[in-house]
């Protein structure tokens, strides 16, 4: 059984599961909801994911066949990516969305952050494809700093103009791609990389925020009890109340 859903007038949505594995199954049941119900409204889904372990059990849950999602109707996006970094990069995000969804379920198409191509012009490209597909869902984690997709720290704007924009990435967000086995050292990870803003983010009919582990208990506490602010990217979610965050016993534990 699921735990009571804590909420506010003007707040998110809040879920404890009793572990990653039932917190994975239940997000990915609230997302093949809102994809099929897209599709029967209007013929088509447009979803964000992000990348990274914490969203492998989720990912892994929402294709499994059982769930039902007629995907040849869903377009794919994901969130950011490594400036100079190729497709086939191990660490390529680009790569992480491919294998672990795209060619397991086919979706109609999956649009992506190119790496390589020249970082203003890319990301007006895919700023493009955004307006042109508005976002029925947005499946998002939260950072060991509280970021939003690649919006660290130091570089997220609640107001942002930009739907997509080339950030600075911070320490704490680099030794995290670090800690995630992603690279093997700080010096390895990318300073610059394309990302999603916050408000692009959070313009999504449907934000789901899966967010498993331990460490993530810091920057969970901060995004739900602290101030709203851009010092905790994640904060922003308080002022979102088409959210819904899916915690563990281990990322609730400061809440």
């Amino acid at each position: 059984m699921h735990p009571p859903a804590t909420s506010g007038r003007s707040g998110p949505e809040v879920l404890v599961l009793a572990d990653g594995d039932e917190l994975a199954g239940a997000a990915a049941y609230r997302a093949a909801a809102t994809l099929r119900a897209a599709v029967d409204r209007r013929g088509t889904a447009h979803a964000m994911f992000a990348t990274g372990n914490s969203q492998l059990r989720f990912v892994d849950a929402l294709v499994d066949p059982a769930r039902d999602i007629p995907w040849g109707d869903v377009v794919v996006f994901h969130m950011d990516e490594y400036v100079g970094i190729g497709p086939d990069h191990p660490a390529s995000f680009e790569r992480w969305i491919r294998e672990r969804m795209t060619e397991r379920v086919r979706p109609r198409a999956a649009h992506y952050l190119h790496g390589t191509a020249e970082p203003d012009a890319e990301c007006a490209r895919y700023a493009g494809l955004l307006s042109d597909h508005p976002l029925d869902l947005c499946c998002l984690g939260i950072g060991e700093n509280g970021h939003l997709a690649f919006n660290d720290p130091g570089v997220a704007d609640f107001a942002d103009t930009m739907d997509v924009r080339v950030v600075e990435l911070d320490d704490a967000c680099r030794r995290q791609q670090v800690g995630e086995g992603h690279f093997a050292t700080d010096a390895d990870v990318p300073r610059r990389a394309m990302t999603v803003t916050v408000p692009a983010l959070l313009r999504a009919e449907r934000v789901l925020a899966v967010v498993p582990e331990a460490r993530k208990a810091v920057p969970v506490h901060d995004a739900l009890c602290g101030p709203v602010t851009e010092a905790c990217p994640a904060s922003a979610l308080q002022r979102t109340p088409h959210a819904t965050l899916f915690l563990d016993p281990d990322s609730a534990a400061r809440l």
